[in-house]
């Protein structure tokens, strides 16, 4: 019983680690302080911005930036839970437990993987998709902002 409370455990913490990073750095708009930004202030062009983000998250296909993080975070960690489970059964064989050694190499192999590409994003600049970054700007447009970058 002992044994699978360490597996649990490096699990746990991994969820923990990726519930807190989920909501790390998304690219937003910067506007450009036109007349309409001027006129209706930061707030509201801040509301403007959220709701043409939103209509983005619902009517574009391929989203901001979530699906390529999906697949590098899957990748990532595939690859961390071959090489954690391979050095953790070494491991465990050293210290009469091979199976238990690969089953907690694995899950802290896989967690550090998934950990790595969430921390990887939040350190690199993360451009959305071209189909979405375009819908937000053209919803803008629309309002009557400049969009000048995103940040």
């Amino acid at each position: 019983m002992k044994r699978f409370m360490r597996l649990r455990c490096a699990l746990g913490l991994g969820s923990i680690g990726l519930f807190a990073l989920s909501g790390c750095s998304a690219a937003k708009p910067t506007l450009y302080p036109n007349e309409q930004y001027q006129k209706v202030g930061a707030a509201r062009a801040d509301a403007d911005v959220a709701d043409c983000q939103a209509k983005a998250d619902e009517y574009v296909k391929s989203g901001g930036h979530t699906g390529e993080m999906a697949k590098e975070g899957a990748r990532n960690a595939g690859v961390g839970a071959a090489v954690g489970g391979a050095s953790g059964a070494v491991g465990g064989a050293i210290y009469g437990n091979p199976g238990e050694g690969a089953a907690v190499g694995a899950a802290s192999g896989a967690t550090a993987g998934l950990l790595g590409t969430m921390f990887g994003w939040m350190f690199r600049p993360s451009e959305p998709e071209p189909v979405y970054r375009n819908f937000v700007e053209t919803c803008l447009h629309d309002k009557g902002y400049q969009v000048i970058g995103w940040q």
